[in-house]
């Protein structure tokens, strides 16, 4: 899901998402806020028709009609049509946002996401284990220190190489102020800084996704714009 707005791409759109597009920790959590706790399972959920329809939206439809594609039940994603070429596509819920995020458990938000078999191997697992555990109703403190746990005793798949995300979905639905947002692909690589990719500099494509930087997930997700929704249509890229 995306989590942050490129300076380089929406200066007027800033977020972090998903990984959606999502605020970043300087936008702190107010008590306030309309999404303090989490709301009723039932808001989160779609029918299983429209989640089919809205994941497949994530990737154009040579990639998309033939992946194999999951939707959200009560105690976690299942399998809704099994496809052929590796690719797993899921509509993600603000939860997969950063920790911090004000509209973590905004249950309008939806992110369609399609991941490449090299993610879905060793990055999907992070968006079922986090989603299981908030359906199972454990805390953030309780599902970050499982989450670090996975990770020390290697009961995840390390990150491997090769692996992305489209999100390319025109439905999506990335938070209150971000909205649609941008089309976008996910290139995910070990954590490092927005400096060694050359991101969120001046003219450059690439963008930092604070998704999992500060997260028990040992990843850094990079994000760079693309021009057209999944279904071709046009997305102009603002701000270059």
């Amino acid at each position: 899901m995306i989590t942050k707005a490129s300076t380089s791409v929406a200066n007027a759109a800033l977020i972090v998402t998903t990984a959606f597009c999502f605020f970043g920790a300087a936008q702190a959590q107010q008590p306030t806020s309309p999404y303090s706790k989490m709301a009723p399972v039932d808001e989160y959920l779609m029918t299983d028709a429209a989640e089919v329809a809205l994941a497949k939206s994530a990737a154009p439809k040579s990639i998309s009609d033939d992946a194999t594609i999951v939707v959200l039940k009560r105690r976690g994603y299942t399998t809704a049509v099994k496809g052929k070429n590796g690719f797993v596509c899921v509509v993600e819920r603000s939860w997969m946002s950063q920790w911090d995020f004000p509209e973590f458990w905004n249950p309008k938000m939806r992110g369609p996401i399609c991941f490449n078999p090299a993610a879905v191997r060793s990055v999907l697992p992070f968006t079922y284990k986090r989603t299981e555990m908030i359906l199972a109703g454990l805390s953030k403190d309780k599902i970050v220190d499982r989450l670090k746990q996975m990770v020390l005793k290697k009961q995840i798949p390390a990150l491997e190489p090769g692996a992305m995300c489209y999100m390319m979905s025109r439905e999506a639905n990335l938070g209150d102020t971000t909205g649609h947002w941008h089309p976008h692909l996910m290139f995910y690589g070990p954590r490092s800084v927005a400096a060694d990719w050359g991101a969120d500099l001046p003219g450059s494509p690439v963008m930092l996704n604070p998704q999992f930087q500060t997260s028990p997930e040992p990843l850094a997700t990079f994000m760079v714009a693309v021009d057209r929704w999944s279904d071709g249509s046009s997305a102009p890229i603002h701000g270059q």
